[in-house]
């Protein structure tokens, strides 16, 4: 049978989407960047504890003097392990994706419940909208938006939609139907039976819907951190790159303190606004006896009274507070070329790509800019760069690991050049591993190695380079399966087989800083599979040097020698996970002429 070109088909789709329908795009983009920045404007105003106030006043009111006393403790946990912001911009982000959703999922519900051939066709839509793996989304989301958080919101948007119509057109259909009846024999227009009787009925089942779509909203926040969505699926999505357990642990449970509480607020309104759930209160509270202390809860006006002070207060801190923007922003002095203007950097977590970025933020920010580094697949760094959301990112490796990047890119970018260089590909394996000397030598050898070869992210060019060109001219397809992964999950995989004395075969390159750690032994590549080495180049948008001609001139005349990469890569190693900058703080008072003379002050 032929091969159906169905991803063709697609491609070519998505290619006309995006040549005739980009000013669609940059709207919707312009809308959704629009109401995030407002909405994670108001609720990053307030200093977290008075916001966390108010939202356990919310939850008193709600749910009783107990809920709201473990709403304030688990704000104010997420406060301590300072992920405030990041909480605040995920909040944002569901906010957002739940409010777009419900203006969609509602009336679409409502439709589908009157018509029985609306109902028909949005069925299977629905379903294939909710059974596809919600990352696909993203891959058109990058497209159309970009990276950043508009195409996270997108793809939360369309994976979460199907339980909010679903449940919306479930609940219009379960209020009986007698009840209607007799609502159109006393004369009551099919629009006031919808709004009078239909939807007051339905609200449990509508709220249940809701309290799905905030919960699935939820679970994309890691996806959406995955193409620089930020918040704390940004710090899960860094966590995992860099096996940061303790990152990835305080990231999750905030996730959690959020999903508990939206969940349970969104219950327990849904019963409060509906009949049916005010009178099954009312009796459950009559059963009970007398309400306990902590189940006690305030008025309605006490509540918004509560909330309301709170709120001032929040507001007058803001307003009459000291605020240190101006200082930070304003460094003053003959040092400060970049006035405060912004710059995007993009980076992969390889590990001279987190020495090179953060070197050069803090340089930039000595310099007087102000920049923001975000951690990105490698495909998602390209097109943020192509497409001008990043302005540029240290680690390109051309022209052979990223040759694929570069070809389909190259056209909407500015080569800065290459600032180390040559480098090289390999395999590797612990010196203790016998008779395994060349990738000839790997031939056969499979079952020591439990047939595996580890790898890093799939996206990363060599690991193209070791699938489609590697392996089949040393014959080793079939008899090794490569495992995609991370760099820093290679990484441990390589330390924990060193401390046990097992042979493993691992993705490496130079120079790495692995190679100072531990002893390991190069796979000769008699046939130059691998190819020449590379030269690390700095990639920019188109226009950058214009928009930033100093910025350029310094790209440009950017170089590191392996001694100074490696010993960087080495104070971020000793220093820890999550303290890059520290780490090139003290690597540049051990280097003190560097800074000057990268990126000289002009006269």
């Amino acid at each position: 049978m032929p091969r159906l070109p169905l991803g063709e088909w697609v491609d070519s789709s998505v290619d006309w989407l995006q040549s005739n329908l980009t000013w669609l795009f940059d709207a919707i983009s312009a809308v959704v960047t629009g109401m995030y920045d407002g909405i994670d404007a108001a609720l990053s105003a307030p200093h977290p504890l008075l916001f966390a106030g108010i939202l356990a006043v919310v939850a008193w009111w709600l749910r009783g003097l107990l809920a709201g006393g473990l709403a304030f403790v688990g704000f104010a946990l997420i406060d301590s392990i300072e992920l405030w912001d990041e909480a605040m911009s995920t909040l944002s982000l569901v906010l957002v994706a739940t409010v777009v959703t419900l203006a969609i999922a509602v009336p679409l519900g409502i439709w589908a419940s009157r018509s029985s051939a609306v109902s028909a066709v949005t069925r299977p839509v629905l379903d294939f909208m909710q059974t596809m793996p919600a990352m696909v989304y993203l891959i058109p989301g990058i497209i159309f938006f970009g990276v950043g958080v508009v195409p996270g919101i997108i793809a939360t948007i369309v994976f979460a939609l199907p339980p909010g119509v679903r449940m919306t057109e479930l609940g219009i259909r379960q209020v009986d139907e007698e009840l209607v009846e007799a609502a159109e024999a006393f004369g009551t227009p099919p629009r006031d039976t919808l709004v009078r009787v239909q939807l007051p009925l339905a609200l449990p089942t509508i709220m249940a819907g809701v309290n799905q779509v905030i919960m699935l909203g939820l679970s994309m926040v890691v996806i959406a951190g995955m193409v620089g969505g930020g918040g704390l699926g940004g710090a899960v999505y860094s966590a995992i790159g860099n096996v940061d357990i303790g990152l990835g642990f305080e990231a999750g449970i905030s996730i959690v303190i959020l999903a508990m509480y939206l969940d349970r607020m969104t219950g327990e309104l849904g019963r409060q606004v509906s009949p049916l759930g005010r009178r099954a209160l009312a009796k459950a509270k009559a059963l009970a006896g007398g309400p306990k202390l902590w189940q006690h809860r305030p008025q309605a006006s006490v509540a918004v009274v509560g909330v309301v002070v709170l709120a001032l207060v929040a507001g007058g801190m803001s307003i009459f507070g000291s605020s240190d923007s101006a200082t930070a922003s304003g460094r003053g002095g003959a040092n400060d070329v970049g006035k405060g203007e912004k710059l995007t950097m993009g980076y992969i977590p390889w590990d001279e790509a987190i020495a090179s970025t953060f070197l050069w933020k803090e340089m930039l920010e000595q310099r007087g800019y102000e920049v923001d580094a975000k951690q990105l697949e490698t495909g998602a760094l390209y097109t943020g760069l192509a497409n001008g959301q990043i302005d540029f990112q240290t680690d390109s490796w051309l022209p052979v690991t990223h040759a694929s990047y570069w070809k389909k890119y190259g056209d909407k970018l500015e080569d800065m050049g290459s600032w180390y260089g040559p480098t090289s590909l390999e395999l590797t394996v612990p010196s203790y591993v016998d008779g395994i000397d060349s990738l000839d030598d790997l031939k056969g050898q499979s079952g020591k190695f439990k047939g595996r070869i580890i790898g890093i992210e799939p996206s990363a060019g060599m690991m193209g380079l070791l699938k489609d060109k590697v392996l089949k001219e040393y014959g080793l397809e079939g008899e090794y399966e490569v495992v995609d992964g991370s760099t820093p999950g290679m990484l441990a995989e390589l330390k924990r087989a060193i401390a046990k004395k097992e042979p493993v075969v691992v993705t490496l390159w130079s120079p790495h800083w692995a190679y100072s750690n531990y002893d390991l032994k190069k796979l000769e590549d008699p046939k130059g599979t691998w190819g020449a080495g590379d030269g690390v180049h700095t990639l920019a948008r188109k226009g950058l040097t214009k928009d930033h001609p100093e910025v350029g001139k310094w790209l440009k005349d950017f170089k590191m020698t392996e001694k100074q990469l490696t010993d960087l890569e080495a104070e971020i190693q000793e220093t820890g996970k999550g303290k890059e900058q520290e780490a090139v703080r003290n690597w540049l008072k051990e280097n003190p002429d560097f800074v000057d003379k990268t990126v000289p002050v002009p006269r």
